[in-house]
């Protein structure tokens, strides 16, 4: 997708989230729009970060002009930061350089790494619970329904322990959900059909194109493969078992 036709994606977005109000992307807005065209922000996740913008703004009910674009700058950049820490982005290229990734690895200059509040982990695991329980309602496969009730199970019995956890003991809690949400996914993608496999590992390519010639071959598939979880984890409707 080149520079123009992602603007005017940009926009016809900002268009529909602000009822049909016309807020066009020139001048400065063209910049910043441009800015995260070049920076290979995905639209996906820029649309995700303006999203979250305008719900806080119609949640505040202090909405009374149309959202500007330059106003979600700092929900898309978190957005996009988001979604580079989960697929792995900086991480594998700074290891590809050979240098030790860290949070703030390839921040733009001057700009100071986000620093986001973490959720306890017994709040983490009733969230959790209450998604896949609800994904359990309706006419669900028998054997998926049973790989959704095998992780409720097992996260109701975590959950006693995670209200006390510190230390070690939290670190092995964290340990065991990562496990399950790799188990979580490995069964998603044998239940799932092969036209959403396929439209997941579409979107994942396209993602991925900015960053492609930046990284190897192995870092290139992990990131390719984790950003396929993604996609098929958003389909599905299912939540991320980690804490972040």
């Amino acid at each position: 997708m080149d520079i123009d036709e992602y603007c005017r994606e940009i926009e016809a977005h900002l268009c529909r989230r602000n009822g049909g109000h016309l807020v066009r992307i020139a001048g400065p807005a063209f910049d910043v729009v441009r800015s995260w065209a070049q920076l290979g922000i995905p639209l996906k996740v820029a649309v995700q970060g303006i999203d979250r913008c305008v719900d806080r703004s119609v949640a505040r009910g202090t909405r009374r002009r149309p959202v500007r674009v330059e106003f979600c700058e700092a929900d898309v950049l978190d957005a996009f930061d988001a979604w580079r820490r989960a697929v792995g982005i900086h991480r594998a290229a700074a290891e590809d350089a050979g240098e030790v990734a860290d949070e703030g690895a390839d921040a733009p200059a001057g700009e100071v790494p986000r620093v986001r509040a973490r959720e306890s982990l017994s709040t983490h695991l009733d969230r959790v619970i209450v998604r896949l329980t609800s994904l359990r309602a309706g006419d669900t496969p028998e054997a998926w329904d049973a790989v959704l009730e095998e992780l409720v199970r097992t996260l109701d019995a975590m959950h006693p322990g995670a209200r006390r956890a510190r230390g070690e003991a939290k670190e092995r809690l964290l340990a065991e959900l990562e496990a399950l949400d790799a188990r979580l996914m490995e069964r998603a993608r044998a239940a799932a059909a092969a036209d959403v496999l396929a439209d997941a590992a579409r979107e994942a390519t396209a993602e991925l194109e900015p960053f492609a010639a930046r990284l190897s071959p192995a870092a290139y598939s992990a990131a390719h493969r984790r950003c396929e979880n993604r996609a098929l984890r958003e389909r599905l409707r299912l939540p991320t078992l980690t804490l972040d």
